[in-house]
């Protein structure tokens, strides 16, 4: 029989252990039966809801994505080349660099304008995530990732504020293939050049990975141009007993990521690579520079259960300038750091089996942060903000799984968070604006999983999450510094019932409702060109998301995902007195489909064609202006040659091809204060475009 294919679990299905280089190598030197779904799942463990599982005693929409599709025939810039197929994520603003890449999953994330909000991430047990709510992912290196397990839902509470979902992604540590390195050079269109260093080793109980990549970009849009260097570097020392210490150093350096900012319809249709009016004038842009290391450490047999302890130390100085005269220049110099404990045992209550964890995360934001006033032609005029803010956020959590019958798992966990926000005012010619603001919450989730078939499972969630304003949203619409008093925590009630399984060794499935109700939803506004926030009264979120893979033969396989969903404002008005109850969340779709169809061969040589369909979306909360919808095409494609102890690959793919008209992303509530026709809500993406490369692996 033929061996396996590796194939990507995009719905938390049967395979994924087959992703891994490990596997892949073991599978194709060993011309053995195939594994049956029922043995393969047995091996599958999640652990990014805290408490590590078997897949099917896991009651949550978990996505593991491993290695080969993070990075095969793939440019490896922003997330969604990794995640497009995982039913439930959506995403934005890939190619604004200094806006950063927008990712919002059932709702949560969808307001912000730039970066993300709303989920929780971190990278090889380091925080992206600050206090405040705030994430960056610049630093993160795809080049090196080796895994990324997703939560969609209830079960994404044990991360705390702001884990409306949670994206945690594994790097390479040196020990998954044998020592060697590589050499990659990538170019395309709008001047894509991409080079990567990658070199990894084993020796005696050490094991070592080091991935170096600089991204030079000119863009499809002008003022869109970026610079980034990244490395990400891991050190790792195995005892005999098991224990293993792992040093983490991550290296940013964004000399240059220009904003194009965004433009009106007419703006759109005279010229779509145009940049906005100001972007051009003021030259609008960022520069990043950050520096982060992270210990951890694992015990596998401590009394006798798992103990994990993390901690890390990051240092980012940041300057933008945005795309508007006024109050538009920032920066800020930030520390942050923190550590992180959980225990995982095994016991037994009332003569059955529970598995649990226990834990404690404690971290601490402090930013420097400045602001001038520029003028039109570019002039700084004026300062208007000097002042530090700092943010403190503990958290302790536990976990249980109750094994109450061989199928059926019952489980019920609890966080306490006590976040503290404070602002120091240092510049007091306007008056003093220092003040803070402390958050104490409890969210809780319990679930019930019943595996009614050996390769079936079904699944019931309930969950509660909060999300406090982060500093960025707590600025005052009103003029000077300090707290918007008006603005609070939003909460959710999230509900979801799932099931997944297999048919046979060839298909796999997954299914997973979900209903949620947000109370003060946190939306953004614009005025005079700035963003600010505030609180709608609630929003409902209700939605299916399925999932396929089918294996046709060892050469052909099928990735469908679908997300069908309604997200609705509930007892709002909003800025400009129009009355928006039960009008659109703006800046979500309400379908979602993407289907890729791959092939391989015998040998190395492999094709992909991905099939996207987004539908239509509101680009604001009275919605007014309707986003049309669109279909995307890509293609990848690739093939590798032995030469003697080296491998050369060659690689390359088509993205949009069939040169669709589309919007990247769309500046949610931009301009509020300005007629409709007027607002720049759009940032228009590339056409067709091509990118090709070539690696030496040694």
């Amino acid at each position: 029989m033929l061996n396996r294919r590796p194939i990507r679990a995009t719905l938390t299905v049967s395979y994924i252990l087959f992703n891994t280089s490990a596997a892949l190598a073991a599978e194709d030197s060993a011309n053995s039966p195939q594994n049956t779904a029922a043995e393969e799942q047995m091996l599958i463990q999640v652990t990014s809801p805290r408490l590590t599982r078997n897949l099917y005693e896991t009651p949550a929409a978990v996505t593991v994505v491993d290695a080969p599709e993070i990075q095969q025939g793939q440019q490896r810039l922003q997330l969604d080349e990794s995640l497009n197929n995982v039913p439930g994520l959506f995403f934005q603003n890939q190619f604004n660099f200094a806006q950063g890449l927008r990712l919002s999953t059932r709702g949560f994330g969808a307001r912000s304008p730039f970066g993300i909000r709303g989920i929780y991430i971190q990278v090889d047990d380091i925080p992206y995530t600050l206090p405040d709510g705030q994430s960056q992912i610049d630093a993160l290196s795809l080049d090196s990732a080796q895994r990324i397990e997703v939560i969609r839902g209830p079960s994404s509470v044990q991360y705390g504020n702001s884990a409306g979902g949670v994206i945690d992604v594994t790097t390479a540590r040196g020990d998954e293939s044998p020592s060697g390195g590589a050499v990659k050079l990538d170019a395309g269109s709008d001047g894509y050049r991409k080079g990567t260093l990658q070199a990894n080793g084993n020796w005696d109980d050490y094991a070592a990975s080091t991935t170096f990549s600089w991204l030079d970009y000119d863009g499809y849009r002008q003022q869109s141009a970026v610079q980034q260097g990244l490395l990400n570097s891991r050190l790792t020392h195995r005892w005999s007993e098991g224990q293993r210490l792992t040093a983490t150093l991550n290296l940013l350096e964004t000399p240059e990521a220009e904003d194009p900012g965004g433009l009106t319809q007419a703006q759109v249709d005279e010229d779509r690579q145009q940049a906005a009016r100001f972007s051009n004038l003021l030259d609008a842009g960022q520069t990043v520079s950050q520096q982060t290391v992270g210990l951890l450490y694992e015990d596998p047999a401590l009394l006798p259960g798992e103990l994990r302890v993390s901690t890390f130390f990051s240092l980012r100085d940041f300057e933008q300038q945005l795309p508007f005269p006024g109050s538009s220049l920032i920066g800020y110099d930030r520390r942050f750091y923190g550590a992180s404990t959980q225990y995982q045992d095994d016991a037994q209550v009332i003569s059955l089996p529970l598995h649990y964890v226990v834990g404690v995360d404690i971290d601490r934001q402090s930013d420097k942060r400045r602001r001038y006033t520029v003028s039109a032609s570019g002039q700084t005029t004026g300062q208007t903000q000097q002042e530090t803010q700092n943010a403190t956020a503990t958290g302790l959590f536990a976990q249980g799984d109750l094994e109450l019958t061989p199928a059926v798992t019952f489980s019920l966990g609890g966080r306490y968070d006590h976040l503290r926000l404070s602002i120091d005012d240092k510049l007091l010619d306007d008056g003093n604006d220092s003040g803070s603001r402390t958050f104490e919450e409890f969210s809780g989730v319990t679930g019930l999983s019943y595996r009614f078939a050996e390769n079936h499972q079904a699944y019931l969630t309930v969950g509660t999450a909060f999300e406090s304003p982060t500093f960025t949203e707590f600025a005052n619409p009103n003029g000077g510094g300090g707290f918007n008093p008006d603005i609070e925590p939003q909460t959710a009630l999230n509900r979801e019932i799932g099931l997944r399984g297999t048919f046979n060794p060839a298909v796999a499935y997954e299914v997973a409702l979900f209903s949620i109700t947000v109370d003060d939803e946190i939306l953004p506004f614009e005025q005079n060109g700035r963003t600010f926030y505030e609180n709608a009264g609630k929003t409902q979120r209700d939605g299916i998301e399925l999932g396929v893979t089918w294996d046709i033969n060892y050469a052909w396989q099928i990735d469908s995902a679908l997300t069908l969903a309604d997200y609705r404002l509930k007892d709002f008005v909003d800025e400009q007195g129009n009355n928006a109850d039960g009008n659109r969340l703006p800046g979500l779709p309400n379908e979602q489909w993407v289907t890729e169809f791959r092939w391989r061969s015998t040998g190395q040589r492999f094709a992909a064609l991905e099939v996207q369909y987004t539908g239509d979306l509101y680009a604001e909360n009275s919605n007014q202006t309707k986003v049309s919808d669109y279909w995307l095409l890509g293609l990848r494609a690739g093939d590798s040659v032995n030469l003697g102890n080296q491998t050369l690959s060659l690689y390359g793919g088509i993205r949009n091809l069939l040169d669709e008209d589309y919007f990247g992303n769309i500046r949610i509530n931009a301009n509020s204060d300005r007629p409709v026709d007027q607002r720049g809500y759009f940032e228009p993406a590339p056409g067709r475009t091509v990118y090709g490369g070539v690696s030496l692996a040694f």
